[in-house]
């Protein structure tokens, strides 16, 4: 059974239009980007970017579907640490407003 065409679940930068189209290829997903923007470049970038947005919103979404859980769930800002504000802040100086010495 062939793959069917629609947008990435797992590899998006805007849309995941094209890396859905190199899924479906069975190639690389930079490989399509970069000849999409090469193509757009040197077509004056707007039938590119028709192109594009056009494919955004006819292509199928290749997201499973979870219910009514939240899209941001698994989402972590900070991927490097767990709590980013595990150390205590330096608490900040008063300023006294009368004092313009610097000007």
């Amino acid at each position: 059974m062939k793959k069917r065409l629609a947008k990435s679940s797992n590899n998006i930068v805007l849309t995941g239009s094209l890396a859905g189209i190199a899924e479906w290829l069975g190639i690389d997903p930079t490989i399509v980007r970069v000849l999409f923007v090469i193509i757009s470049f040197f077509s004056a970038a707007f039938p590119g970017v028709l192109v594009y947005i056009i494919l955004a919103m006819v292509m199928p979404s290749g997201r499973k579907n979870r219910g009514n859980r939240n899209p941001y769930d698994n989402y972590n800002r900070n991927t490097r640490n767990e709590n980013p504000y595990r150390e205590q802040r330096k608490p900040a100086e008063k300023v006294d407003d009368d004092d313009w010495s610097d000007f």
